[in-house]
């Protein structure tokens, strides 16, 4: 039984399942080892993400635990899938570990929604608005290491436009907008690549402005991630310290409130195809083409 020196959201995602589903059955560490023919002290370890378990004894596992749903076992046998040589691979001890289990579960994903309050999502920012973050922060340090986090995130971007991409609602608050990351002329193309991105049938991209009224859940930026056609979700919970992945029903169903009252108090999503003098209320895009010709008088 050979033991990981380190796990990835996956690995421990898998684990927590799998816990979940035995303590829902009642059963202890041993009597659930015993119905794969596993001891306790190695099930407690596949329990906690450190071992790998094979897609057989996963689905005996689900039908000894009653579990029904086939989608959601496919789910579990994916998450035991080793992740392969994949391009996150190459980054391993270049990027923090959060961030490639974070493009992992994007890679899977069936829809995000994400709420940013400062800067805008990483899947729709620009190579000079993201190396700008990168050289204004202290999160890396040295500029092959800003490079290598530019050009990791900009593969990221790749999910947007892959097939079977993801659904995405964001609701970036107004302050990211006026936060000039590399320049007046650098955050009007960033302006510009957010109204075009809006356009994807599969894109919905809304404000919320300064003038809204008020939001208990205006908090810290989060994701919340769908993925395996919805059997699993988790919330990534960003922090300058340290993101933390959420999975707990609890947790997920806050958040998931959260970002419901979050976009019931933004502005209409942006809508090329409208023309914003014809509505009759404020929407995201006419507050864009305002901050758009600000940033123009800026340059002038």
């Amino acid at each position: 039984m050979a033991l990981r020196t380190t796990t990835t959201e996956r690995q421990r995602r898998l684990g927590v399942e799998l816990k979940k589903l035995r303590e829902d059955a009642k059963l202890t560490a041993h009597e659930g080892g015993a119905l794969i023919g596993m001891g306790r002290v190695h099930f407690t370890h596949v329990e906690g993400g450190n071992t790998a378990i094979s897609a057989e004894r996963i689905r005996t596992l689900c039908t000894s635990y009653g579990v029904t749903s086939s989608t959601y076992v496919d789910a579990l046998v994916d998450l035991a899938e080793p992740s392969g040589k994949g391009w996150r691979n190459g980054y391993k001890g270049q990027i923090p570990p959060s961030a490639i289990d974070l493009a992992e579960l994007e890679s899977k994903a069936t829809d995000l929604r994400s709420y940013e309050s400062l800067f805008l999502p990483g899947l729709f920012q620009l190579e000079e608005y993201t190396r700008s973050i990168f050289q204004a922060s202290d999160a890396v340090t040295t500029s092959e290491g800003i490079e290598s986090a530019v050009r990791f995130r900009m593969q990221r971007q790749d999910v947007l436009t892959a097939g079977g991409a993801p659904t995405v609602h964001a609701v970036v608050h107004e302050a990211a907008l006026h936060m000039r990351f590399g320049g007046a002329k650098v955050m009007r193309r960033q302006l510009l690549r957010l109204v075009e991105l809006a356009e994807l049938p599969h894109m919905t991209i809304q404000v919320f402005p300064f003038t809204a009224d008020a939001v208990s859940a205006l908090t810290t930026p989060f994701c919340h991630i769908g993925s395996h056609g919805g059997a699993l979700e988790t919330v990534l919970v960003e922090h300058p310290a340290e993101s933390m992945f959420l999975h707990g029903s609890e947790s997920v169903a806050k958040y998931r409130r959260q970002f419901d009252r979050l976009s019931a108090a933004a502005l209409p999503p942006i809508d090329t195809a409208v023309l914003t003098v014809k509505q009759a209320s404020r929407d995201s895009l006419g507050l864009i083409q305002h901050i758009l010709y600000t940033l123009q008088e800026a340059r002038s």
